[in-house]
């Protein structure tokens, strides 16, 4: 925890402090956590909150109204929540940053979101797609028509995906119309568009209007309502090619999601081009990662998914180096790409097909899975077992009785009361060591003997030999 002298130091610059030091270390998020005793900032590295300072109760009112200033936000509203953002320069830092307030009933809990779309602009080759998902990608975006869709959880690189491939899209003859909300990037070249609900600006009504501005390429920031999802749809196959998000966990639930949006079956089958899910896990430290043995659990999951007999993985060393923090340093995607041909497009259209049937197609040996992907780059060294093991549901992945949470946690306490027997059952050189030997003196022989359980019984039998 750092701390500051709040009497002598400004709240300007504390507050400056704050952002640069998080931006430095390559922080996702900064959090203003209002408490008892004052605000907790935390800041997120890696996916992970770290506790980095206190600011006392007394200049709670001050901070809040700094970050609220640099936003453009409303300081005299408390009561609702709001959302503003910060460009400038920060030290030798330019930064583009969201801002967002919530009232909670401790006071107003900011969050800052520092923007990092770097590996945007390194294209897509930068970003983790395993040899075979990247030639898939290669071969969706070559498309002239249809809809390719960016699926995954909040923060787990949606956007960082759908501006690289827009980089890639990017072209002197193409007409690149966005419709964002907020516009987290941008881009020359693309004409992007600012959503605002407040005066009927939505998704819907922008998408419309752009149909008629003659665009090639059309981008949707978010599918967030079965209207949106029926213009995307159909914009798709008029001739554009749409690139959108939308929260789902993967391939097959991302269909699924889109017929409950009650998408017209033969629209999407025609129109659907290719899905891209996406997590986020921590990348092992190259410097002080080190390698281990698999344990029965692991074993079993390296063979189910990738029919490998593995025996060595690397790991991360808790304790860390000067260069990661306990282990770890940066994230890396994983990926399952599916690409949509005519047998899956029969199967969409196909009101009768049950869910199993689709699963297996969809997750056909074309298909490398969450699952597999993740593996991959666990045997790369590039990540621990123990991410992919928190960040996908292993149980759905592998539809195996051997392979369930309770196997594992039943798997990992055996080995270690294994390890807790072990430590405890002296060896044969300890036995022999602590032996008695012959030379030892009577006394000895005699505390030895007057230790067993009836001692009574030891005793006179001692009184009679002596005797």
């Amino acid at each position: 925890m750092v701390t500051f002298d709040f009497a002598k130091t400004p709240i300007t610059s504390i507050a400056d402090h704050i952002i640069i030091h998080a931006a430095e270390k390559h922080a996702s998020d900064i959090h203003f956590d209002p408490r008892d005793e004052g605000v907790v900032v935390r800041i997120r590295i890696d996916g992970d909150l770290q506790d980095y300072t206190i600011i006392p109760k007394t200049y709670e009112r001050n901070l809040v109204t700094r970050l609220k200033l640099m936003a453009n936000m409303n300081i005299t509203e408390s009561r609702l929540p709001q959302d503003g953002s910060i460009k400038g320069k920060f030290g030798s830092l330019d930064l583009d940053m969201r801002v967002s307030s919530l009232p909670t009933n401790e006071g107003e809990k900011i969050v800052v979101r520092i923007l990092d779309y770097s590996r945007s602009l390194e294209g897509l080759e930068s970003l983790d797609f395993s040899k075979e998902n990247f030639e898939k990608i290669k071969r969706m975006i070559a498309v002239p028509n249809g809809i390719i869709l960016v699926t995954g959880a909040t923060g787990t690189g949606k956007s960082t995906t759908t501006y690289s491939i827009m980089q890639a899209l990017n072209k002197k003859e193409t007409n690149i119309i966005t419709v964002e909300d907020p516009i987290e990037m941008n881009i020359e070249g693309l004409n992007q568009v600012q959503v605002n609900s407040d005066i009927g600006l939505d998704f819907a009504t922008v998408l419309r209007s752009i149909l008629r501005q003659d665009p090639n390429i059309i981008l949707i920031g978010e599918i967030r309502d079965s209207e949106t999802a029926k213009i995307a749809v159909r914009a798709s196959i008029t001739g554009h090619l749409v690139l959108s998000t939308i929260h789902t966990n993967n391939s097959l639930s991302t269909i699924e999601r889109l017929l409950d949006m009650s998408v017209e079956r033969y629209l999407l089958a025609s129109a659907l081009t290719g899905i891209i899910s996406q997590r986020l896990a921590k990348r092992l430290c190259p410097k002080c990662r080190k390698k281990k043995e698999t344990n029965p659990y692991e074993k079993k999951v390296f063979k189910l998914a990738l029919d490998k007999d593995i025996n060595e993985i690397y790991e991360a060393d808790p304790k860390g180096c000067e260069e990661c923090t306990n282990g770890y340093r940066g994230r890396i995607a994983v990926h399952e790409v599916l690409e949509i041909d005519d047998h899956i497009r029969n199967l969409i259209n196909n009101e009768e097909v049950e869910k199993d049937e689709l699963r297996e197609k969809v997750y056909s040996d074309k298909t490398i899975t969450l699952l597999q992907d993740g593996l991959m780059k666990v045997l790369d060294g590039r990540t621990s077992f123990d991410e992919i093991f928190r960040i996908i549901d292993i149980d759905n992945d592998i539809d195996d009785s051997e392979i369930s949470v309770e196997k594992e946690i039943e798997e990992r306490e055996k080995a270690a009361e294994e390890n807790k027997t072990n430590e405890e059952t002296p060896t044969e050189e300890k036995k022999k060591e602590d032996a008695p030997s012959e030379e030892q003196p009577a006394v000895e022989e005699k505390q030895t003997t007057l230790s067993s359980p009836n001692l009574a019984t030891d005793a006179n039998e001692l009184e009679k030999k002596e005797g």
